[in-house]
């Protein structure tokens, strides 16, 4: 076992009763994962209110400027979300080992990455929106509402990275609770300033960027708040915001695979987007509003897989093995079981869920048409995603890069290039995706399977690092 180093000895004080590496597995977890159940909830709420508001009031050409675009937003935020991963699986390393004085350095240089991020963002943001979005062949009828969507949308990303990055530090340390609240707070002020600036002053798309920008920043400034006022090692001094090399080298090592993953799933999807957008507005309508509600549905999995991640780095950074694999265990059943639930009830209420957004009949049945194919095999999602977040835990995030690079981008483009030679129908692009998700699963599950015991051996070399 290696010897810890830095305050080995001492304590995170304000994190110890939120650790995860004491007390009943089971609970731990299910604390731990529900106020990101809820807390991600609310964040969904963000795009969600966007799009209903939109296309309530304002039509189903901005409700397709709003939707169609999402896939093009993960492209981008989702490679720094998934930097942001890498940054928590180091920080919650450090405070399992209970070394302070590297749980503070990591804090830091994760804040500082955090601001550079947010200023590339920006700046590739604003200017490339057009050019991304001719690439997508996006529809004449919704380009200019698009280009305008995203370009203020991008204009604010600060506030959406910064908030990603304050909250996977507050995540780290096991709370789940504050993060939750400030979401709460700043997404019914989204859906207060949607309805002012849109169905109020009429301002459209404009109306629902400027909502989401400021609801966004206020829930990041209310979480670096929180870090600067803690007594425990997470708590954030702007003076002390600065790149410490060898921290940061571990965290680009575990994030730029965890972005990539998150760019990979997010290129197939701006490819089977402008495959859509040929079918005309209605199908970019109806489709972008089944996948808001797909988000929602996600949300139990992805939180039980964000609350894995953590698990996993805090226990092994403790020594705590055993734990490990009862947790796996645990979460990975628990994210599964829940997965078949919620695709039973996103089937049966498809219709309804898909009408709320817009009620135009076409644009209804082009949703529930994607629902009734995918919905069923949800099962297999979460369990690419659960063994993708338990490898990232274990430092392993190359793993889960290669393997949904390879099932969820070149397998999906392919079926869409080739197959489309053949197959003239929307439902391709419906049925690409149980497709790599059934290959996603068997691949990630035999490596894990195989290489179980040599990874916790591993990773128990990390905590002197």
């Amino acid at each position: 076992m290696a010897v810890r180093t830095g305050k080995a000895a001492g304590s995170v004080s304000a994190g110890d009763k939120n650790l995860l590496t004491t007390g009943s597995v089971q609970k731990k977890m299910v604390r731990y994962a529900l106020p990101l159940i809820v807390g991600n909830l609310f964040q969904q709420l963000y795009n969600a209110v966007d799009s209903l508001i939109v296309g309530n009031f304002v039509g189903s050409s901005a409700l397709a400027a709003v939707t169609g675009t999402g896939n093009l937003v993960f492209l981008l935020i989702g490679f720094f979300n998934g930097m942001a991963i890498g940054e928590g699986v180091v920080i919650a390393h450090y405070i399992g080992a209970k070394d302070e004085e590297r749980t503070s350095r990591s804090v830091h240089t994760a804040t500082a990455l955090g601001l550079v991020i947010s200023a590339a963002m920006t700046v590739v943001g604003v200017l490339a929106t057009p050019v991304f979005l001719v690439w997508m062949g996006t529809p004449d009828s919704v380009m200019p509402e698009a280009i305008l969507y995203l370009r203020i949308y991008f204009a604010g990303s600060v506030g959406l990275i910064m908030y990603n990055t304050f909250v996977g530090i507050l995540q780290a340390a096991g709370d789940s609770t504050h993060p939750l609240y400030y979401l709460i707070f700043s997404s019914l002020m989204n859906v207060v300033l949607d309805l002012l600036f849109i169905a109020v002053f009429g301002m459209g798309v404009a109306g629902a960027a400027v909502a989401t920008i400021i609801s966004q920043m206020l829930s990041a400034i209310l979480s670096l708040i929180r870090l600067m006022r803690t007594d425990s090692s997470i708590r954030v001094r702007l003076r002390a915001i600065r790149f410490d090399r060898p921290i940061l080298g571990r965290m680009i090592r575990i994030g730029i695979p965890s972005g990539l993953q998150n760019s990979i799933i997010g290129f197939s999807n701006v490819v089977i987007q402008s495959y859509i957008n040929a079918y005309g507005e209605f199908a970019m309508a109806g489709i972008g509003a089944y996948t808001k509600v797909e988000g929602f549905a996600f949300i139990p999995i992805t939180s039980f897989s964000m609350a894995l991640t953590t698990f996993v780095s805090q226990n092994l950074g403790a020594g705590e093995a055993g734990r490990v694999k009862k947790g796996v265990r645990f979460g990975g059943l628990t994210g599964i079981l829940m997965a078949v639930v919620i695709g039973i009830l996103t089937d049966v209420f498809a219709p309804q869920l898909i009408g709320a957004f817009n009620s135009n009949p076409e644009v209804i049945a082009y949703g529930v048409a994607r629902a009734r194919i995918v919905c069923p095999f949800f099962c297999l999602v979460s369990f690419s995603h659960l063994m993708a977040a338990i490898l990232r835990g274990y430092g392993k995030a190359n793993v889960p890069m290669i393997d949904f690079l390879v099932c969820w981008c070149v397998i999906r483009i392919l079926i869409i290039a080739v197959g489309g030679l053949f197959i003239h129908s929307i439902y391709l692009t419906y049925w690409v995706y149980p497709i790599t998700w059934t290959l996603s699963t068997l691949t990630m599950g035999i490596y894990y399977r195989k290489e179980e015991d040599e990874l916790t051996r591993c990773s128990q070399n990390l905590r002197g690092i």
